[in-house]
Parts: structure tokens; sequence; C-alpha cells
């Protein structure tokens, strides 16, 4: 395998200190490589809950320590700690339209925000065939609360982080296949590539500085705001 799949770069910071314990903590090295990958991938899931981080290119030790991400910062600590556990893996990016952000953007935060985001999901080596994984974005608390705020779904969903054919039953469960949560809301391919500062580099969410500063100290606080009041509806 190419070791430019294995390898950090600044936000793949995966011999920060944090990194490292959580590792030797699980003892995720010590599993046969599928037990490995899907460890890390239901840690990252359902242990790094949904939400808004300041910005996209934080690096992964920094998505640890807040706990929480949405789909390009959830899948750069999903990366880093694959890597770290000698998994081969990428990054595939995207453009999605913001219509499966409402619900989460809510009043002139989602007026204001672009009509289309950046968007990734990341695709894991096993076995020399690739799969795509991007049903880590959502917590399964968030997800199973939101489904029964609209159980009356039972087709597609689009909104509040969704975008799915089946709303009741969307393919979360990594069992050697690929994971979908956000893919129906795809406008735009811009294909594969070996790191998220490398995907970055070449399509950087187009933002105004004003919004941009918006965004961080206030937007995105409104945006958890939200998605903590679903997931803990029932607490």
């Amino acid at each position: 395998m190419n070791p430019k799949y294995l390898g950090a770069t600044r936000m793949l910071d995966y011999e920060t200190e944090n990194i490292q314990k959580l590792i030797e903590e699980r003892k995720w090295k010590e599993l046969p490589e599928y037990e490995r990958i899907k460890a890390v991938y239901d840690f990252v899931r359902d242990e790094i809950l949904f939400g808004y981080n300041v910005d996209d290119t934080v690096p992964a030790s920094r998505v640890l320590r807040d706990g929480y991400g949405q789909c390009n910062t959830k899948g750069t600590l999903f990366m880093a700690l694959l890597r770290a556990c000698e998994i081969p893996c990428r990054i595939h990016g995207f453009i999605i339209d913001k219509k499966l952000q409402k619900g989460a953007m809510t009043g002139m935060v989602y007026r204001k925000a672009p009509a289309q985001i950046l968007h990734s999901w990341v695709e894991v080596c096993l076995e020399e065939r690739w799969y795509e994984l991007e049903g880590f974005i959502l917590d399964r608390t968030y997800l199973q609360n939101l489904q029964t705020l609209n159980s009356d779904c039972k087709g597609a969903f689009c909104g509040y982080g969704v975008a799915v054919a089946d709303f009741q039953h969307p393919i979360i469960e990594f069992e050697r296949n690929n994971t979908y949560i956000q893919s129906e809301g795809i406008v735009q391919d811009f294909g594969v590539y070996d790191s998220p500062d490398e995907l970055l580099e070449a399509h950087c969410q187009e933002m105004s500085a004003l919004k941009n500063f918006a965004y961080r100290n206030l937007g995105r606080h409104l945006m958890n705001r939200n998605v903590r009041k679903i997931r803990s509806r029932n607490e």
C-alpha cells in the first residue's frame, strides 16, 4: 500500500499525546484489521458528537479535545486514528446543498450561509478494497431522536445534517460495506485526495471575512445549541 495513505500531516497529527493515549487506552492496535476499523468508526460516530467546530482546518487532536465535529472535522479525526492504527485511508471531497443543514441552521444563520457547502467522506482500504464511509457524521443518540421527532417520515429526508433516501433505515453500520448519511445532498464531486490538508488547499470553503467571523463567533454556537436540543430531548 502506498505510504501516502498512512502518513501524518498538519491536520492528521496523530503523533500528539491525546491521540496516542486514546489508542493505547482502547487497545485498538491489538485488534484484527476489520475489528480495528469498526472500533475506530464506532468511536468517531458515537463518542465524538455531531456539532460544528470553529472551522474545517482544525487538526485531529483539536477535534478530539472538542469532543464534537461535523463531516469534515470528524473525518479528519477518523483518518488520523485510522492511520495511527496502520489503516490506509484517503478523503473524497464534494459540495453539498445547504438544504441538508436546515433545522440545524435556522433563521438568519441559514439565510446568510453559502448555498453550497464543502463536504467530504473517508475512504478506507480493507482487504484490497476501498470502502466509502460517511455514516460516522451523526452520533446515534442525535439521529435516533431526530427519527423519533420525524416518525411520520418513511422515505427520503433532507435537513438537520441528514440527506438520505431511507430516513428510518440509513446505512450507518460498518460491516464491510459503504455507509452514508448525507450523500443524497451532493451536488458536485471533487474527487479523491490523500489528506484533508490537500483537499482544503484545493477547495477551501468560500466565505467573506465578515461571514467567517459571524460563523466562528455566533452562527456555529446557535447551530450547536439546536443540535443539543434534539440530542437531549429525552434527558
